[in-house]
C-alpha cells in the first residue's frame, strides 16, 4: 500500500490509538480521549494537528460536524497489516522458543523418570506439560485457496494450534479482515468457559452470512485450549522393576503392565483424570491410588502414588509412581515432592 510510507511514527501511534479506542467503544474519538494515553505524551493541539493529517491522507474520517473520527477502510487495512505483521513474527519467535524450550524439557522429564525409579525401586511415569484453564491471546484468519481458510489460534502459555477452515463459497480479502477484527476483539484474553453462548450468538450475528465461519474459529479454539492425550508425552522408567516383587511377578500380570507402560494410552488417560481432579486447586496434592482405586485395570494390584505439577501459566502436568501395595509410602511421598519442587525451579526461573 503506497500511502504506508507517508506515515511517520507518531502518526502510526495515533492512527493505531483511534482504531483501538474505535474498536472498544463504536464511539467517534477525540483528541482529548488520544491524549490520555500515557505513551504518547502529546498535547491534545498537537493530536488534533496529526489527526488532520491523517484525515487529509484517507485514513480516518469525520462521521458527521463537531464529532471525533473513526477508522476508514484505509485505516483499518494498515492497521490489520502491521497487526498481522507482528502477530506472524510473535508466533515465529513462539515457536522457536518452544522447539528449543521442548528439547530441554524433553531431556529432563526423561532424567526425572529415571531418578525416581532407582531412587524408589519401583516403576514411573511422567507426562510432558498440558495447559489448562488457558485463554485466547490472538486469532489469525488467513486464505489458503479459494475456499479454504487457515485459523491459527495462539492461546495462553503460548500455544500455537493450526486449524482449516473449509468454505461453502470464496471469499475478499476485506471480508477476512473484517472477520479478524471481529474476531480479535471479541475474544481476545476469554477463557474458553468465557466464551459463552450469548458471546457466540453475537459474534455469529454480526458475522453475518459467515456465521459458520466463527462456528469453526470458536471449536478451533475449544482444540486448542482442551488437553490432547493423543499429543501428550509420557515418559517411563522401571517397569522391569514390577518383576522384583513376587505378588506382581505373576507372567500374565506383569506382561498386562510392561503393555501398559509401552502403549501409553491408558496411562495418558489416567493422568488427564489427576489433572482435572487436582484443577483448580492452590496446592496441587499428591494423591494415593490403592488396588481398586486405580482407574487402570492392569493396576489393579498396584498402588499408584500421583501429584500434579505445575510450571506457572497454566502449565501441568503428573507424575506416578507405580508399585506393589506395600510400598514404602513415605519414601515415595519425599521422592515426588522433592522433584516437584526441582521442576518448578528448573522451568519457572528459565
Amino acid at each position: 500500500m503506497e500511502l504506508v510510507t507517508e506515515l511517520d511514527e507518531r502518526k502510526r501511534k495515533i492512527l493505531k490509538a483511534i482504531i483501538q479506542t474505535y474498536l472498544e467503544t463504536g464511539e467517534p474519538v477525540g483528541s482529548r480521549t488520544i491524549s490520555k494515553y500515557t505513551d504518547l505524551n502529546l498535547s491534545s493541539a498537537t493530536i488534533r494537528n496529526e489527526m488532520s493529517d491523517l484525515e487529509e491522507l484517507g485514513y480516518i474520517v469525520q462521521p458527521y460536524t463537531s464529532a471525533g473520527r473513526i477508522p476508514s477502510d484505509l485505516g483499518y487495512r494498515l492497521y490489520v497489516d502491521e497487526l498481522m505483521k507482528e502477530k506472524e513474527q510473535e508466533v515465529a519467535e513462539i515457536k522457536e522458543l518452544m522447539i528449543e524450550k521442548t528439547d530441554k524439557m524433553e531431556k529432563v522429564l526423561k532424567q526425572v523418570a529415571r531418578v525416581l525409579a532407582s531412587n524408589t525401586n519401583y516403576a514411573t511415569m511422567i507426562t510432558g506439560p498440558a495447559y489448562h484453564r488457558n485463554k485466547v491471546k490472538f486469532i489469525q484468519l488467513s486464505k489458503v485457496s479459494e475456499k479454504q481458510l487457515l485459523a491459527v489460534v495462539v492461546v495462553e502459555g503460548n500455544i500455537v494450534k493450526n486449524h482449516i477452515i473449509n468454505l461453502q463459497e470464496a471469499m475478499d480479502e476485506e471480508t477476512i479482515l473484517k472477520l479478524n477484527l471481529l474476531l480479535n476483539t471479541q475474544l481476545n484474553g476469554l477463557s474458553i468457559e468465557e466464551i459463552n453462548l450469548a458471546i457466540i450468538s453475537r459474534l455469529k450475528e454480526q458475522a453475518g452470512i459467515h456465521s459458520a465461519v466463527v462456528g469453526s474459529v470458536i471449536d478451533a479454539v475449544a482444540k486448542a485450549i482442551a488437553p490432547d492425550e493423543e499429543e501428550m508425552e509420557i515418559y517411563t522408567s522401571g517397569a522391569t522393576n514390577i518383576f522384583k516383587y513376587p505378588e506382581l511377578a505373576d507372567r500374565a500380570k506383569a506382561s498386562e503392565l510392561i503393555s501398559t507402560f509401552e502403549e501409553k494410552q491408558a496411562l495418558a488417560e489416567f493422568a488427564k483424570e489427576t489433572m482435572e481432579a487436582d484443577n483448580g486447586k492452590e496446592n496441587t496434592g499428591i494423591q494415593i491410588y490403592i488396588g481398586d482405586e486405580t482407574p487402570v485395570q492392569t493396576m489393579k494390584d498396584c498402588s499408584v502414588v500421583t501429584a500434579t505439577y505445575d510450571l506457572g501459566g497454566g502449565m501441568q502436568g503428573t507424575i506416578g509412581i507405580i508399585g506393589p501395595k506395600r510400598m514404602d509410602y513415605e519414601n515415595v511421598v519425599d521422592n515426588l515432592k522433592t522433584l516437584k519442587n526441582q521442576l518448578d525451579h528448573i522451568f519457572k526461573k528459565s
